[in-house]
């Protein structure tokens, strides 16, 4: 059954893994809801289809309680209301209440589409238990037993001990609020099921649903008549399973199921490995070796920093300036190639190890991205040379190890690099940008060639620009009309497509340094993003040893022209935020943003995010601003998902590149933020404690 790595029970003859999926992305039966929860950051997509009625989920294991799953739906023949095809988007949470125990069952609360059109809306309370070999039957069996709200609700009733008063779904309806009114409300009704997993790769399930489908069967979407639902599912792979189901009574059901796990890559990471340690000769048996006189030397600076740098730049580690004193050196240093600082740290006390004298004795490294000074790594070199072949290396060096704020300016006899300006890079490759949701299309998206250049012409300075080439597409294909009655800042993006194939996606010069110890500095001025262009700049208090970020931005932007040269329309905003920020541990980090958009509506933000150790990032948010449900129109108030995906999951070699896609159920003009590049915290937050942290047992790598 499974979708993460099993784990072998020898006293039976199949293995244990994940739970299975049923028709609405989350661990179950058929069409009903299990109380298992997925792997602690499992990712589920889920591709169901029955009675022309497809359902697209997208699941993720939060934590290890807490799973939440966006739905995107489409459901043929729908005729009411002019409608040929009806299509929905719906959000689901559940929370693990209990774990399963050689007793308990797991048990699970959960909320289905809690804030959409309520066309799915039903709540539960869902209790399964996994049974080894029953009655001495092959493989393991899971029964499941529950209570369902709302559709969960619609058929065999026991009652309703909440209140019988429930809204009902109603075509139409431009969705997007929790409906806290009527959750848990209405009848109740008992549903459960079996499930059998026979071997490895095939298992059959049985349930007892309590959807009366009623929306649908109304329309004629399809004829309901039975309670009992059946099924047969395939293991294919380790991470795909397929399943095909008698529904209902009348159609046939079938289920695609993909499980993966951030934490495991799809190709395992390949890494040269590090060049050794040398050790120092014993300091009784060779006391000169540890005589500090060579810092008398007069070329010493530049011998050492000639012999550090070009080590260095073979494991794609920029050298800035090293500087030290008899028995201390410091080593400021930065990576276009590793996106983790702690290989970048491992490495660089390597280097150091192998060159300096004996004397120095104490390393601090620098960690440095895009001239920002981000934090100090204070390691003892008897530290690298005694622990490396420890058991638990990385926990021991990290005990002993002092991270703190970067100084900002180098201490004791230091010597520059000065190749690092000015320093030109450009890339061309192919780019697709998606666009989902369209009411005729679910998913859209247009594909070309991008070219990026950057030049760095002195520290903290760089002229960005980027142009990109449509070769073929399908936005501009779609028909949606704009009806808001904001000022039109996104929901114009279909004449921003249709306008040019070539254009000028952005072309910005920024500055941006550090003006005190904590503090972090930008300004960009260009064309910042596809539809705006003007003045942003940013200020960041940021310590490198604490959890909380407080930072201001302000903005003052004015449309760009259609075609993405470089005229603009007449519309032009100032906006900006006051945000806090807060690194909750784990991976986890909260996001508070207050202020004004672009629209010109005034309100607020909220973003969680969970990060893993690889540069996965998968969050959501929400805005919350003075314009009315009515005014933002169709899904009363912005909000979304993010997904930031690291090449190196995918190719297994260090890169600093990631794949990134903003998914909004509907794109409106309020709560729309500038897409400005480089925002500060984003480049910092990796080489402060908590990350370095996270990440440290890749030190000795």
């Amino acid at each position: 059954m499974a979708n993460a790595q099993p784990q072998t029970d020898a006293s039976r003859d199949v293995t244990t893994s994940a739970p299975t999926l049923n028709f609405y992305g989350v661990p179950g039966l058929i069409d009903m809801p299990g109380g298992e929860a997925l792997p602690d950051g499992q990712v589920a997509i889920g591709v169901s289809s029955f009675a022309g009625q497809t359902r697209t989920n997208f699941t993720f294991q939060f934590s290890p309680r807490i799973s939440v799953t966006f739905r995107y739906v489409g459901i043929q023949d729908w005729n009411s209301d002019g409608f040929g095809t009806y299509r929905d988007r719906s959000f689901d949470f559940r929370y693990l209440l209990i774990r399963e125990g050689r007793i308990a069952p797991a048990l699970t609360i959960g909320l289905q589409d809690f804030a959409g059109t309520g066309i799915y809306a039903g709540e539960y309370v869902v209790a399964t238990k996994t049974f080894k070999r029953p009655l001495r039957l092959r493989g393991q069996v899971k029964v499941t037993a529950g209570l369902g709200w709302g559709r969960l609700g619609s058929v065999g009733s026991v009652g309703s001990p909440f209140g019988a008063a429930r809204p009902q779904f109603e075509p139409g309806d431009p969705g997007g609020e929790p409906a806290t009114d009527q959750w848990f409300r209405g009848p109740v009704s008992p549903f459960g099921g079996v499930e059998w997993q026979v071997n490895e790769r095939f298992g059959l399930k049985v349930e007892y649903a309590t959807d009366a489908y009623l929306p649908e069967t109304s329309r004629r979407v399809f004829a309901r008549s039975s309670r009992f639902n059946f099924g047969l599912e395939y293991q294919a792979r380790k991470n795909v399973r397929l399943g095909a189901y008698w529904i209902y009574g009348s159609e046939i059901g079938v289920n695609l199921q993909l499980q993966f796990n951030p934490k495991t890559p799809a190709t395992p990471y390949r890494l040269a490995g590090p060049r050794p340690i040398i050790v120092r000769p014993d300091r009784l048996a060779n006391p000169a070796a540890y005589d500090g006189g060579w810092i008398a030397a007069q070329n010493a600076p530049v011998v050492i920093r000639d012999a550090i740098g070009p080590e260095l730049a073979t494991d794609g580690i920029k050298l800035h300036s090293i500087s030290f004193s008899a028995t201390r050196a410091e080593a400021r240093v930065s990576s276009e190639r590793f996106d983790n600082f702690a290989i970048v740290t491992g490495r660089t006390a390597r280097t150091m190890a192998r060159i300096l004298p004996p004397s120095v004795e104490t390393f601090d490294i620098v960690l440095i991205n895009n001239d920002l000074a981000l934090s100090k790594v204070t390691l003892s070199r008897r530290d690298l040379e005694t622990l490396e072949f420890q058991p638990n290396a990385s926990q021991l060096l990290l005990s002993r190890t002092v991270i703190s704020d970067a100084p900002l300016r180098p201490t004791g006899v230091t010597s520059q690099v000065d190749s690092l300006y000015p320093h030109f890079s450009w890339a061309v490759g192919p780019y697709i940008r998606p666009s989902f949701f369209d009411p005729d299309e679910p998913v859209r998206a247009d594909v070309g060639i991008s070219a990026i250049a950057r030049f760095r012409f002195a520290p903290g300075w760089q002229v960005l620009g980027e142009l990109r080439h449509r070769v073929a597409g399908t936005i501009e294909n779609g028909s949606r009309v704009s009806d808001s009655v904001l000022p039109r800042v996104r929901t114009d993006a279909l004449l921003y497509v249709r306008a040019a194939d070539t254009t000028l996606e952005r072309l910005v010069l920024s500055k941006q340094w550090k003006p005190g110890k904590n503090t972090y500095a930008r300004i960009s001025v260009g064309y910042l993003e596809q539809m705006f262009g003007g003045v942003s700049a940013e200020l960041l208090w940021k310590p490198a040893t604490r959890p909380l970020a407080v930072g201001v931005e302000l903005n003052y932007v004015k449309q760009r022209d259609f075609d993405q040269r470089f005229g603009f329309r007449d519309y032009e905003v100032a906006t900006g935020h006051l945000s806090a920020y807060y690194d909750l541990g784990n991976g986890y980090h909260g996001q508070l943003d207050v202020g004004r958009y672009l629209a010109g509506d005034v309100g607020v933000t909220v973003s969680l995010e969970r990060q893993f150790a690889n540069g996965w990032r998968i969050g959501g948010f929400f805005t919350l601003t003075d314009v009315s449900s009515q005014e933002f129109g169709e899904g009363s108030f912005d909000k979304g998902i993010t997904v930031s995906i690291p090449l190196s999951w995918f190719s297994g070699r260090p890169s600093r590149q990631s794949i990134s896609s903003t998914i909004r159920p509907v794109q409106r003009d309020g709560g729309a933020r500038l897409n400005v590049s480089d925002r500060l915290y984003d480049q910092i937050r990796n080489g402060h404690l908590t990350d370095l942290n996270n990440n440290w047992g890749r030190v000795w790598q």
